[in-house]
């Protein structure tokens, strides 16, 4: 009776400890955006607390590489993205509170990155892979690049410029390649390391196709005044017709998603592709906006 007795209470509280909401939350995994860090209480470090006071025991895991936040600054520009990626997807493997899955976040550039950790990296798995602002067909124009200084803005819009697809340019540095010149087609086909790679241009990389497909939802939001990328239609997968920069295609009329090059159709065909829009420049929201389109919808 004594032993059938500690059976009822103990199932009694552990009802009582998941209706409360004190059983452990999906894990958030986040990756800032170029100029950016971890960290910083005025960026992700915000945004950590904002989720962590809305979404209850949860934890929350903001990318950092290198020892400390500078650092971290300096790799969103230098650097090999590729090993980066891989460097990366070591740390989630080996973080123990995400081998279950996560729900992953990425700002601006750290949204593409973390589709590459999608489909190159499934385990853990991403359970909601979320895009703020994230050049998913990658950029044509550099017209800033974050706060933390111009010089390095300068030098970067002058290198990619003219040597964007050069090996050392794609090597070192980070937002070269993501640079999509709609009029040399063939040439970023050829010789983008990452964008071209991750979106299947060069051949069709069946794992990528189903590592995405395991997605719960992908959602993408677009910013409908941002001054920062080009076109902002890459934002939703869209980009620029070949051969020209004014004319733009929509996710349906480009080529990833005719030839079904990344497995975008079945995605979309099963409602699990979110397309939202913020009336702001580049990353701009408000705490509102965030909670209810971003934690209540799919972190909660």
């Amino acid at each position: 009776m004594f032993t059938l007795d500690k059976q009822v209470l103990l199932l009694l509280f552990v009802c009582i400890y998941k209706f409360n909401g004190i059983e452990s939350a999906t894990p958030v995994v986040m990756w800032h955006g170029m100029g950016d860090s971890c960290c910083f209480s005025f960026s992700l470090g915000r945004v950590k607390k904002l989720i962590e006071s809305v979404v209850p025991n949860v934890y929350v895991y903001s990318i950092r590489l290198g020892d400390n936040e500078i650092v971290d600054v300096e790799h969103s520009y230098f650097g090999n993205i590729n090993k980066q990626i891989q460097e990366v997807c070591q740390l989630l493997s080996n973080d123990e509170k995400l081998k279950d899955g996560y729900n992953a976040i990425g700002f601006s550039q750290g949204g593409q990155f973390l589709r590459a950790i999608a489909q190159r990296c499934p385990n853990p798995p991403i359970k909601n892979l979320i895009s703020l602002g994230g050049q998913q067909q990658g950029v044509f124009g550099l017209p800033s690049c974050g706060a933390m200084s111009w010089g390095i803005c300068n030098y970067i819009n002058r290198v990619v410029k003219y040597g964007a697809y050069l090996q050392f340019t794609q090597e070192k540095l980070v937002q070269a390649t993501f640079w999509h010149d709609p009029y040399q087609e063939a040439e970023y086909r050829n010789k983008s390391i990452f964008m071209a790679e991750i979106n299947n241009e060069r051949y069709i990389n069946e794992t990528y196709k189903e590592n995405l497909q395991k997605l719960q939802n992908m959602v993408l939001v677009k910013f409908e005044n941002d001054s920062i990328v080009r076109p902002t239609e890459t934002e939703w997968f869209g980009f620029y017709k070949p051969g020209q920069d004014k004319e733009v295609l929509t996710f349906k009329e480009t080529h990833l998603y005719s030839e079904d090059r990344l497995g975008l159709q079945m995605l979309y065909e099963s409602d699990r592709i979110q397309f939202l829009s913020v009336p702001g420049d580049h990353l701009q929201f408000t705490e509102d906006w965030f909670i209810d389109n971003i934690i209540n919808k799919y972190l909660l």
